[in-house]
């Protein structure tokens, strides 16, 4: 056995763990886990959306069932976001000036959240249809752009524009991100036939640690680690766009 048979879905379970207790699937940990091991993007791809589809589900279950699923929250964005995401993936931008910049972005939404929000709960806005609407539509193109999950676009904008708190963002995130990567995996079904023989210890690790940091995220964590652990996800996907 090699050693990346293992570390590979070690590497999955620690990913899964960290971006699960915030809602989201770990997308881009795993791509960016898998392009270590060497395995080409025909084969990442729907191997990271079969995993984020498991993980976002276990998520949205848990966060569900502790209470803090906001319909209210979820369908204005998701209802354009789906489509537009379709759109982002046909659209090709500078690449290398592209992902700097969102890179740049993310890592400044991830100060913003670390030290400006503490004690900020209860000062909630009402969210605007409009703006939902129009912002759902942005994520999705942003999304299929850059192929990271629209989690980790909408959690710091319901926070940073005090839409949701932090564990009600949790569990919008996590179904939003589940809508989406489902929609990914059918406009593209043909690419499940490219996923490798091991997928199925990968998607026990997602599951398990998905089930641990879900678990944690829904009950356990206090609001003010669950925004620092998000900025800790926003900056490691901010430097793997900048560095990548």
């Amino acid at each position: 056995m090699r050693a990346a048979d293992v570390l590979l879905p070690a590497a999955i379970f620690i990913a899964a763990v960290l971006y699960s207790s915030v809602g989201h699937g770990g997308a881009s940990a795993y791509l960016a886990v898998m392009s270590l091991t060497g395995l080409v993007p025909g084969v990442m791809r729907p191997a990271a959306l079969v995993l984020n589809l498991i993980v976002a589900a276990i998520g949205t279950v848990r966060f569900a069932r502790a209470g803090h699923f906001r319909w209210r929250l979820f369908w204005p964005f998701a209802v354009t976001s789906i489509p537009f995401a379709f759109l982002g993936g046909s659209i090709t931008l500078p690449d290398v000036l592209y992902r700097r910049v969102l890179g740049l972005v993310l890592l400044f939404a991830a100060y913003r959240l670390w030290r400006v929000f503490q004690g900020s709960e209860g000062k909630l806005h009402t969210l605007p249809l409009s703006a939902a609407l129009l912002w759902g539509a942005a994520i999705g193109v942003l999304s299929g752009l850059t192929g990271v999950g629209g989690g980790i676009f909408l959690s710091p904008l319901l926070l940073l524009a005090h839409w949701a708190e932090p564990k009600p963002t949790a569990a919008v995130s996590a179904a939003f991100i589940w809508v989406n990567s489902f929609a990914g995996l059918l406009g593209k079904p043909a690419s499940l036939a490219a996923l490798p023989a091991g997928i199925s210890l990968w998607i026990l690790a997602a599951a398990v640690g998905g089930i641990l940091g879900a678990g944690l995220g829904s009950r356990r964590l206090p609001s003010l680690v669950l925004r620092r652990l998000l900025a800790a996800v926003l900056v490691v996907a901010g430097g793997k766009l900048l560095l990548g």
